[in-house]
């Protein structure tokens, strides 16, 4: 299984318009992030967790052919902002996008989105087509991928983190309960949000995700969603644990 990420950065990416900071600044492309989204590629199924404002390019640039289905984590803009963009893979296709999402995430997409959703007699011929699935805690099935969701607190928000084997993707929460860490035990490698070094309300902190991962005592830990307060990735990485460092656009892996 290919791990791809295609974005890294928290909801206003990073550069971040009219902010002329070091990280904005930066000429490294580690330091250069579109909004937070991985690719998950086996011989026989290719999916996405998230479909944000970047969507389009992030296809174009990890030159993606086919998609089976969309993961949602959850409704906020930057994790649902491009799912317009999915058209050309249902039109190629010619089915509906599969779209995993809670039941609160499905009504913000029908209510941003509901020309896809309107009377087969009135929708306009050009509009996107989704299948919206409620996933509700069980187990989802992708081909021969088997993924378990997982519920997390996002400070007012439920937000899921995905678990497939030995792999996990948990972003946008501002704790992690015991039932949900007990539901991660056993991965190997981990993809977790850290928005910046300080604490803050909806999210985990570099120190908190840190914690995170050594508790699961994971081989290999990413740190995603980040913010440009928390650094350039030359100076971050060197002060992490030699199993962690900060994710990058583009960043690829192997889970076995």
């Amino acid at each position: 299984m290919k791990i791809t990420i295609l974005g890294s950065g928290t909801s206003q990416g990073i550069p971040i318009i009219g902010c002329n900071c070091e990280v904005c600044r930066s000429n490294d492309k580690r330091d250069n992030r579109l909004r937070s989204s991985i690719l998950i590629e086996t011989e026989s199924s290719t999916i996405c967790i998230d479909a944000g404002p970047d969507f389009r390019y992030q296809m174009l640039r990890a030159n993606v052919k086919k998609l089976d289905a969309i993961l949602i984590t959850h409704e906020h803009k930057d994790h649902i902002g491009g799912l317009d963009d999915v058209r050309p893979f249902i039109f190629l296709q010619k089915a509906p996008m599969k779209v995993y999402a809670s039941i609160k995430a499905q009504e913000e997409i029908m209510r941003e989105y509901s020309y896809a959703f309107e009377h087969e007699n009135t929708k306009y011929p050009g509009a996107p087509a989704f299948e919206l699935i409620n996933i509700d805690n069980n187990t989802i099935k992708v081909k021969e991928l088997e993924i378990e969701p997982i519920k997390l607190k996002h400070f007012t928000l439920t937000s899921y983190a995905f678990r497939i084997g030995k792999f996990a993707y948990v972003t946008d929460l501002s704790e992690l309960s015991e039932e949900a860490f007990n539901k991660l035990i056993g991965i190997e490698y981990l993809i977790i949000e850290a928005l910046r070094h300080e604490s803050h309300y909806s999210h985990l902190s570099l120190p908190e995700a840190i914690d995170i991962a050594q508790r699961l005592k994971v081989k290999k830990a990413w740190f995603t969603h980040i913010g440009h307060s928390m650094g350039k990735s030359s100076v971050i990485n060197p002060t992490l644990p030699n199993n962690m460092m900060l994710a990058y656009d583009g960043l690829e892996f192997i889970v076995e």
